[in-house]
């Protein structure tokens, strides 16, 4: 078994903080994005996508998405459970965790794609206007996040999920298009620091 990886990018950095709060270590090859080996044929092949993270099963299956990848290892190691507990509450994992990538880490990753000189070999055509959108729309993601916080401890309840990994990454990954945390979001501060405490949050 064999993870794909980059180590800068949220998507297979996603995978590694799942995997750390599960205790599960398993070998991991770097893919040189700058370099464009995800274009490769022996990459493509694997993932005809070209995106990270990608795993690679002993029998040769290919698994890939992070939460896709995720929930393969969700049900293998059941615990520590990230995806919830009962029906209900694997409910609300899963909408907060779709509308943070409905609403927030595709607003972001958009923005960096349509807006970053870096990304003009990867993201063509780049629409200026389209990253600029989408970062306005992140930004009002981050608003009704923070009221939100207000509400509970973390983001789809009371104790640590997938959700918060999600929600971590993206505001980590903000840096790119220039948004960060302000000090009048005292909601999503407090949240922020007590998640980016865990020893997963390193991975």
């Amino acid at each position: 078994m064999k993870l794909y990886d980059m180590g800068r990018a949220p998507n297979p950095r996603r995978v590694r903080i799942f995997l750390a709060e599960k205790g599960i270590d398993i070998p991991r090859q770097e893919v040189d994005l700058g370099g464009l080996e995800q274009f490769s044929e022996e990459f493509t092949a694997m993932n005809p996508m070209q995106r990270v993270p990608v795993l690679m099963l002993d029998d040769g299956t290919v698994i890939t998405e992070s939460v896709a990848i995720c929930l393969y290892f969700e049900k293998l190691h059941p615990e520590p459970n990230l995806f919830g507990k009962d029906a209900l509450e694997s409910a609300q994992v899963e909408m907060w965790n779709r509308r943070l990538e409905l609403h927030f880490y595709g607003p972001v990753s958009q923005a960096f794609r349509h807006n970053s000189p870096a990304m003009a070999k990867r993201e063509i055509p780049q629409v200026p206007d389209w990253g600029n959108a989408c970062r306005d729309k992140a930004a009002e993601f981050v608003t009704f996040l923070e009221n939100e916080l207000g509400k509970r401890e973390y983001i789809a309840g009371n104790r640590f999920t997938i959700a918060d990994i999600t929600a971590l990454c993206t505001i980590d990954f903000m840096r790119v298009i220039k948004l960060s945390l302000t000090p009048e979001m005292k909601n999503l501060s407090r949240w922020h620091t007590a998640v980016s405490a865990r020893p997963s949050a390193k991975a």
